[in-house]
């Protein structure tokens, strides 16, 4: 008796085995890798939401401010944007240079002419006179321009487009110089790729890239065009393939739309595109020639493909300026022209592909606004975004980084369309979920301003969680909608000591591919600059000083 009771447990124990294993094996036939990867995350993530102490905020509603952006109020102080070259006398004029030629380095070019001409002695009025330079970016000056926080004497953006923007803003725009020193830019695509192309199209140019992304065949990332000088000049010259005559017609908006349907990243900064380039997830991409001559890593097998307008940094004379200040100005355009200091930018990358024509004439700086705004209405192809912020609310983030944090989503969610869908997230030991997602129309913006305002810090830090909290949320806004858009962007001043590991979340990030927008306050977190690399997005670290203009410039691009 007892020797057929263990066989019969023998049997029963080898039947459950023989049904665990096909029940193993069965469970993923006739599934993609993809699909087995996803449901393998979807079990990670209910287990880890499960460990997860969440709780529900009651719903707060704040008063809802109806006025626009103020530019003069996000900008941080001038003086967050280095000189990058002192002025030698008492009499001299400021400059903002675009970076790629007043940086260091192969960037460092005009710095080093600016300093010869501050120990050449060079007189105007009988007085020695020097220049001023700071180093700032195209897009960024612009702004500071145009918003009258910040007008310099002169201004030598990389391309004539900032200058003629600045002009349509009411700013005396006068041009010294129609060239300091020449460049171009274009799009930088992979050999294999740039043949297949050429077999298909027969040639490389605007049209056959942007043909070429409308019909699904090439993979292309861009810049920011409010930002990036290369940015904004591919979107108006992508417009004015569209349409010659007008790019701001029906025919040119439907043609962008086409285009833009299928392209699969826009980045924040030409970092961020290179980055993305180097992980092989891009066929092509928008570059300087100075930049990609420099650039080792994109010297063999890539083709470079110039477009637009020539990125040849003009100098313009800002304002109603004295004749001496007009005369330094002038004395100093003059000087950089000079052989031997072009001769000394050419080995640093410039003066390269000067047999290019300029593919655009002058463009109305009021079209390029318009254009901007177009692009931002657009950019998303009339897919919905429905984005979550995780918002750090940890100890350490009590006094003034929350009050920066608050002041920041407070003034970036007047750049969020009514066609998106918003929730709000914090953490510090546990995870809140302070606005569930939802469309963001005036009531949910109210909720959302309420909840903002009432975040409160104290406790530890357990990033993690709260990200882990925002995937799951979007997972189950993208099952009713799969068509989402789906955005994280975590705010947090410190490294994760609570909760689950990056190690565990990261996992569930590389199977959902949920881009994840890092800022960090005041502080260099390796960790979650590796959540944003993983599908890449952004990863900023900005201070109490520039983190609401980082993070307005930020929501302006991805929302």
């Amino acid at each position: 008796m007892k020797k057929k009771f263990i066989t019969l447990i023998s049997i029963v124990v080898a039947v459950f085995i023989i049904v665990y294993i096909g029940v193993s094996l069965t469970t993923n036939m006739g599934k993609t890798e993809k699909e087995v990867t996803i449901d393998e995350a979807n079990k990670s993530l209910e287990k880890m939401i499960k460990n997860i102490s969440v709780t529900n905020a009651a719903p707060i509603k704040g008063q809802v401010d109806l006025d626009p952006v103020s530019l003069i109020d996000t900008l941080p102080d001038i003086e967050k944007f280095s000189i990058s070259v002192e002025p030698s006398t008492s009499t001299f004029v400021e400059i903002f240079s675009s970076t790629e030629k007043s940086g260091t380095g192969v960037d460092g070019w005009l710095n080093e002419v600016a300093e010869e001409f501050n120990k050449s002695g060079i007189e105007v009025n009988g007085k020695q006179v020097s220049v001023k330079i700071r180093n700032i970016a195209s897009g960024t000056a612009t702004d500071y321009i145009r918003s009258g926080k910040y007008v310099p004497d002169a201004f030598t953006p990389s391309n004539e487009l900032w200058g003629e923007m600045v002009k349509a803003s009411g700013v005396k725009t006068t041009l010294v110089n129609d060239r300091l020193v020449g460049n171009v830019t274009g799009v930088v695509t992979t050999k294999t790729k740039h043949d297949e192309l050429v077999e298909k199209y027969g040639d490389i140019n605007v049209k056959t890239i942007t043909d070429a992304i409308a019909d699904n065949v090439l993979s292309m990332g861009y810049t920011d065009p409010f930002a990036s000088s290369t940015g904004l000049n591919f979107l108006v010259t992508a417009l004015q393939n569209f349409d010659s005559s007008d790019m701001l017609s029906s025919a040119a908006v439907s043609g962008f739309e086409r285009f833009q349907a299928n392209v699969p990243f826009i980045a924040s900064t030409t970092l961020q595109m290179r980055e993305a380039a180097k992980t092989g997830m891009l066929d092509a991409f928008v570059l300087e020639y100075q930049t990609f001559v420099n650039a080792t890593d994109f010297k063999a097998g890539y083709e470079f493909t110039p477009f637009g307008v020539r990125h040849d940094s003009p100098l313009y004379a800002l304002g109603d300026l004295s004749r001496e200040k007009l005369d330094i100005i002038e004395a100093f355009g003059d000087f950089v022209v000079q052989d031997k200091y072009q001769e000394a930018a050419s080995k640093k990358g410039f003066n390269g592909l000067n047999d290019y024509q300029a593919e655009l004439g002058t463009v109305d700086g009021a079209v390029l606004t318009s254009a901007q705004r177009l692009w931002k209405e657009k950019k998303n192809a009339n897919k919905p975004v429905a984005a979550v912020f995780v918002a750090d609310v940890s100890g350490s983030m009590d006094g003034e980084p929350l009050h920066r944090l608050k002041e920041s989503l407070l003034s970036g969610q007047k750049y969020l369309g009514r066609d998106n869908s918003i929730g709000l997230v914090s953490y510090s030991s546990n995870v809140e979920i302070n606005l569930p997602l939802a469309a963001y129309d005036t009531n949910q913006q109210s909720m959302f301003v309420g909840a903002v305002e009432s975040l409160q810090a104290g406790g530890g830090t357990a990033t993690f969680d709260g990200i882990a909290v925002a995937i799951k949320m979007l997972q189950d806004e993208m099952a009713l909608d799969a068509n989402v858009k789906p955005l994280i962007f975590v705010l947090s001043d410190g490294e994760t000591n609570e909760g689950h590991s990056l190690k565990e979340i990261k996992r569930l990030v590389e199977a959902y591919k949920i881009p994840i927008y890092t800022i960090g306050y005041n502080a260099n977190i390796d960790a979650l600059h590796e959540i944003s690399s993983i599908n890449e997005a952004a990863s900023i670290n900005a201070d109490t000083d520039d983190v609401v203009y980082k993070i307005s410039n930020l929501l302006n691009v991805q929302m």
